[in-house]
């Protein structure tokens, strides 16, 4: 097809991409293949990208969705950067495996925030989203029944306590800050005496990367965001993007075919990333863009991020 507008701005927004957690994730798999040989096995998705799961497949990663199809229980296992239950450790454990646990510490600290409000029997709300491999880890560290799920500003409206229960609330770490603010507020209106955590559970990178696409939206005629649909920081930066000035604003994931005509009828788009995507596919992305306009690029960078977190010491 021909291109309307050959001229085209960029605004590339800063911090976008790998976070620490999924650095981490993946070295610690990278890592137990050094050590123990192909292959290893990992329990879920690492972290949700096809690009990143093909990438360790090749180097001897084997994916499973469960312990019991792991067919040699004599090879290692790592849980994914997402957490698991409780359960899934346990299970290892009985069956005498090695595993190495990849969860992100900042999910980490969620779990932890769940365990010792259930120890002073405080109910616990999760504002979260159904089925997400992270919220059925942080609902797996406590007792069927002592945890909700809040997943809607409905849902926060409908709630209803039991007699005597005190009550307190976690999030998902990769939620939007603005949806996670409505439904906060809804529950401190109806439980002013509501627990809260004592700092944020959306993480540093899912805020960064939401902010940064705030900032470049409403200069944008669209705005892609390259990440998989089962990436919820990605579908979240989707959406930040529409709430905040750019209505033709779409995710970029491994089946997508290359959007010319959208952004031939262009004269500024945005780009970034989720943060389990890795910047190759974001220049990837934009050489596609290179074939065919005449590229002017603008990095808008909200913040530095110098996070980084240690891998477990029995890889090293």
């Amino acid at each position: 097809m021909k291109v309307k507008n050959n001229h085209l701005k960029i605004l590339l927004a800063a911090p976008r991409g790998f976070c620490a957690g999924v650095d981490r994730a993946i070295e610690i798999v990278k890592k137990s293949i050094e050590k123990y040989g192909a292959p290893v096995y990992v329990r879920h998705e690492i972290v949700h990208n096809k690009h990143v799961v093909d990438g360790l497949k090749k180097i001897g990663a084997i994916f499973v969705e469960e312990i019991d199809e792991i067919e040699d229980k004599t090879r290692p296992v790592v849980f994914s950067a997402h957490g698991v239950p409780k359960s899934v450790p346990k299970e290892a454990e009985s069956l005498n495996m090695i595993f190495v646990d990849a969860t992100c510490p900042l999910v980490s600290k969620v779990h932890r925030e769940a365990e010792n409000l259930d120890k002073k029997d405080i109910k616990v709300l999760l504002i979260g989203h159904k089925n997400h491999p992270e919220v059925i880890g942080t609902m797996g560290q406590i007792t069927d029944g002592k945890i909700d799920l809040i997943e809607t500003i409905d849902d926060a409206k409908n709630y209803e306590r039991g007699e005597n229960n005190k009550l307190a609330y976690i999030t998902q770490t990769t939620l939007s800050v603005d949806d996670t603010k409505d439904i906060i507020n809804v529950l401190r209106e109806r439980f002013p005496d509501i627990h809260e955590p004592k700092k944020d559970d959306i993480c540093y990178a899912t805020t960064n990367r939401q902010a940064a696409v705030k900032k470049i939206a409403k200069d944008c005629d669209n705005l892609f965001v390259i990440g998989s649909r089962n990436s919820s920081n990605s579908v979240r930066l989707v959406e930040v993007a529409k709430n905040n000035g750019c209505e033709n604003a779409e995710l970029i994931h491994s089946e997508s075919t290359f959007p010319l005509e959208k952004i031939s009828k262009c004269k500024t788009i945005g780009i970034s990333s989720g943060a389990s995507a890795p910047e190759v596919l974001v220049n990837e992305f934009i050489e596609n863009i290179k074939k065919k306009f005449t590229v002017e690029i603008e990095e808008v960078e909200i913040v530095k991020e110098d996070v980084t977190f240690k891998i477990p010491g029995k890889l090293n």
